[in-house]
């Protein structure tokens, strides 16, 4: 099983390039990280695991540029987002940016994609129907799909459109089915909603803490299969998991390949001893 991390750097954190060299050293498979442009200070969406908001939230950098970098010092190891949040982009953008990084790191980018949970944030965006968000990342996904096509495509969608145009580079990672573009993950808790857009535009999904899969990979399964894709190319990677050896042979036995470990928004000193203790996942 592969092991890769996710932590939420900032600007009083471990630095990307430092860490990236560290995990590609020690055999992890993969760095992700999360995406929050700010934080309203005059917020009422709760916190969704309850509390007050870590102080993280608000310092997180830029995932593309920080990948980047990582990227920029390492050869082997696996990049993502976890997750990124399509509704607040513009589309023709963040095609360009996750184009980009997928061609200068030689296709090792995983773009982890979700809905988001602050509606305040969100607004800021022009994000005002919250309970259409979905929708408008589906729209989205088609659209950047059409850039990231080889030959000149146009896309017409009900939130946005663009002309049949040129766009390099383009991502390395070659279409699979209805997929183009790198590697797509989405995030989000289960549902036939968020399975059924699995099944149309993504390689699987990226749910956060595992719980539950038992009964939830089953029916994820069967609208795979209903959508007419490959069994053996749905990808499931649990996301933000606090790792124990029960745990990881459970998600073996489900058919897991991929793990992505939560580690602390820490100093280097701190995140080192983290990913010490991990080390002996690494393999198993």
């Amino acid at each position: 099983m592969q092991i890769a991390v996710t932590i939420f750097l900032t600007d009083e954190t471990v630095a990307p390039t430092v860490l990236a060299r560290e995990l590609e050293q020690r055999g992890f498979a993969g760095l992700y990280l999360p995406e929050h442009t700010h934080i309203p200070v005059e917020r009422t969406t709760p916190y969704p695991a309850g509390g007050e908001l870590p102080r993280e939230y608000g310092r997180t950098l830029d995932p593309f540029v920080a990948l980047g970098q990582a990227a920029a010092v390492t050869e082997r190891l696996g990049l993502g987002t976890g997750i990124t949040l399509v509704a607040q982009h513009d589309p023709i953008g963040l095609a360009k940016q996750v184009a980009t990084l997928d061609h200068l790191s030689g296709g090792r980018f995983t773009l982890g994609l979700g809905f988001g949970w602050n509606v305040e944030e969100a607004a800021d965006h022009g994000v005002v129907d919250w309970r259409g968000r979905r929708d408008l990342v589906r729209d989205r996904m088609a659209l950047m799909r059409a850039l990231w096509s080889e030959e000149p495509v146009a896309h017409q969608g009900p939130f946005g459109s663009v002309r049949a145009s040129l766009a390099f580079p383009k991502p390395v990672q070659k279409p699979r089915g209805p997929v183009a573009g790198p590697r797509t993950l989405v995030g989000g808790a289960a549902g036939p909603k968020l399975f059924a857009h699995i099944a149309e535009y993504a390689d699987g999904w990226l749910p956060i803490g595992g719980r539950g899969l038992a009964e939830s990979l089953p029916v994820l399964r069967a609208a795979w299969a209903d959508a007419g894709r490959d069994p053996a190319a749905l990808q499931v990677v649990p996301y933000a998991v606090l790792p124990t050896p029960g745990k990881l042979a459970h998600y073996a036995d489900l058919g897991i390949e991929e793990v992505v470990v939560q580690l602390p928004a820490a100093g280097e000193a701190e995140v080192l001893r983290a990913l010490d203790g991990f080390a002996a996942f690494l393999g198993a």
